[in-house]
């Protein structure tokens, strides 16, 4: 089927699927949107393939085109491996009310917007569909929650994303300027070349979510359907870093060192601080929100190091860094659309989504329970899954920048190599805390102890998601090689060096599948069919409560006493007496974000009060404004008179 075919089928399906969704049949509108998503993703991946672009090139001028590159179809093809289960999930998770119909049409214009995105080929339909994708979710938002707290962080999506945004008009304009855009890519080393090196990194890292731009995502994520989450998290942060894609490795030319190392650099700090701070979370979707974070990162440390490997001369290892970085990017889209449905599947069910009160959820929906035990094994890096594959390819690049390429490469090359494995653990040591309290154990409250498995179509997302977490972990060569080869001047797989990678033929994926089906029959026939005797569990002779099982405080408490002094947990001890008897203790503790309290939020009083102080000039008195442009007036002359004003 030819690729253009499948773009332009896509995108009629679904403007039909939000008039269908809008005015007769919320999940018949889905049900098409999802088709359009999944055809959206086959365009992409018969471009990857094929090699072959369609459509228009990049051009500098304001003439609206599209057209689909190699470095597009990879993003398409994230879409369609997201959107379109996320799409079908939304057919069983949305009801027919006047809110669900919006919500439903809604999503299919977020979709769409994403898509033409990708797909655009000048300036002007890029930026107009970059603001888009900023406005699109935020009404999702406001109409799923038409409350003070949603408005609040959508205030604050909004404004930090457009605020820090001007970086992406800056990077593009100046770049259209110069004839870069479908021209000789302009030189990184000079002044105009690290001016938009930095707009670029500000402008679309504060949509990806990169630290220290990332304040609005914790807000805005966990608010919105889950299905509109997982394309945020999934796709929508992935789009963000396709455009700095475009900038740092296309538009302009050969990086300098500086510019690999401050992307390494954004990418440590953003991997670290997002699996950290996701660590002490009591809320699953803010979690989820946090951890997104800390896979932005990764996809920067990938980014990074193919920068400074390609400065260093060393083609064949940039282009596996940039294949790692595009490969979990595919790999992140997939698993954390499945948390994130899961999430909401889980909520649909429990009533809730606060860790400490969930439990034993896995024995109540065990298909459910299952694909997220899957996602959440994928996002902590666990073999044979997809998120283990790419970030083990991102690990091997940092390790050959540390080893081959001198002093000042080698030393980034070493701390990011040590900040991704740390990151790593954490991400182990998240997602066990999250595993136990939400899947395990015994249900902490009614709610869990009732909870049912959701409609099919809810289902079917997940079981779908769950098997490309499986498959992409065991068979992920096929993906990298191409993603490698898109790199400009890298060399190709096969004439460079070589890694043991599944589906590169280096090692045989179908012997590796064929061993874990085989041991897993093994362990069935050993076990036969007995099963284990229920016993209650030991607790020193005492009652099981809710309120003495183990929390996530507890969890991870070594943690927060180890990052002390630079977290600043806070504490609330209420100790009520009667008659000189302890009656009752409450404790209650969090850990706030930094960046957040102490640089946003002063910046953020300072600007409104400066505002409230500026207010007072509108006098609405016309004497008084004629005064203020004669004082202008004066002003301007004066320095005119002095020299100040040429």
């Amino acid at each position: 089927m030819n690729a253009v075919v499948c773009v332009a089928g896509a995108l009629l399906l679904l403007v039909g699927a939000g008039v269908t969704g809008a005015t007769r049949s919320v999940g018949a509108g889905l049900y098409l949107q999802a088709a359009g998503a999944t055809l959206l993703g086959l365009a992409g991946g018969l471009v990857l393939w094929s090699g072959d672009a369609i459509g228009s090139s990049f051009r500098s001028g304001l003439h609206p085109a599209l057209g689909v590159d190699r470095l597009s179809a990879v993003f398409l093809l994230m879409l369609g491996l997201a959107g379109g289960p996320a799409l079908v999930f939304a057919a069983g998770y949305l009801g027919a009310s006047g809110r669900d119909r919006a919500v439903g049409a809604l999503t299919g214009l977020f979709v769409a917007v994403l898509a033409l995105l990708l797909c655009a080929r000048d300036v002007l339909t890029f930026l107009g569909t970059w603001e888009l994708m900023t406005l699109v979710p935020a009404a999702i938002i406001l109409v799923w929650h038409n409350e003070e707290r949603a408005r609040r962080s959508v205030f604050v999506y909004v404004a930090v994303t457009h605020v820090a945004g001007t970086g992406a008009w800056v990077s593009l304009l100046v770049l259209a300027d110069h004839g870069a855009l479908g021209g000789p890519a302009l030189d990184a080393s000079s002044s105009t070349g690290a001016l938009v090196a930095i707009a670029a990194l500000i402008g679309f890292g504060a949509k990806a979510g990169v630290m220290p731009l990332h304040v609005w995502l914790p807000r805005a994520h966990p608010l919105a359907p889950a299905h509109v989450s997982a394309l945020m998290s999934g796709v929508m942060i992935k789009v963000a870093l396709y455009g700095l894609m475009r900038v740092l490795v296309e538009w302009l030319g050969r990086p300098p060192l500086w510019l690999g190392a401050t992307v390494i650099a954004l990418g440590a700090a953003s991997a670290l601080g997002g699996i950290i701070y996701a660590l002490f979370q009591h809320e699953l979707k803010r979690l989820l929100a946090l951890s997104s974070i800390e896979n932005a990162g990764i996809i920067m440390l990938g980014l990074g190091a193919a920068l400074v490997l390609r400065e260093r001369g060393d083609p064949g290892w940039a282009g596996i860094a940039f294949g790692a970085a595009l490969l979990h990017s595919i790999n992140h889209a997939v698993f954390k659309s499945l948390l994130f449905l899961g999430a909401g599947a889980l909520e649909r069910a429990a009533h809730g989504l606060e860790l400490d009160r969930l439990g034993g959820l896995l024995r109540r929906m065990p298909w459910t329970g299952a694909a997220f035990l899957i996602g959440a094994g994928a996002i902590a890096g666990v073999a044979p899954l997809n998120g283990f594959a790419s970030e083990w390819l991102t690990l091997q690049a940092l390790l050959h920048l540390a080893l081959s390429h001198g002093v000042a490469a080698g030393v980034t090359g070493a701390v990011a190599l040590a900040a991704l494995a740390l990151t790593a653990a954490l991400g182990v040591y998240c997602f066990v805390k999250v595993v136990g309290l939400v899947l395990l154990g015994p249900p902490r409250r009614t709610g869990c102890a009732e909870a049912l498995e959701g409609p099919w179509a809810m289902r079917c997302a997940l079981v779908a998601l769950a098997a490309w977490c499986v498959v992409l972990g065991l068979a992920p060569g096929p993906l990298l090689t191409r993603c490698a080869a898109i790199l400009p001047g890298s060399a190709h797989l096969a004439g460079g060096p070589q890694l043991h990678v599944p589906g590169t033929g280096a090692l045989p994926t179908v012997g590796i599948a064929a061993a874990l089906l085989i041991l897993v029959a093994v362990l069935r026939r050993a076990r036969g069919r007995r099963t284990a005797a229920t016993a209650p569990t030991w607790a020193s002779g005492q009652r099981i409560e809710p309120a003495l099982l183990w929390t996530g405080a507890g969890f991870t408490k070594p943690v927060r006493l180890v990052l002390e002094s630079i977290l600043r947990p806070e504490r609330e001890i209420s100790v009520r007496v009667e008659g000189g008897i302890v009656q009752s203790v409450a404790y209650s503790g969090r850990v706030p974000l930094l960046i957040e309290e102490r640089i946003y939020r002063p910046v953020v009083a300072a600007a409104l009060r400066s505002a409230a102080w500026a207010r007072r000039l509108q006098s609405g008195r016309l004497g008084v404004y004629a005064l203020y442009l004669a004082s202008l007036l004066v002003a301007l002359l004066a320095l005119a008179r002095i020299g100040l004003l040429g």
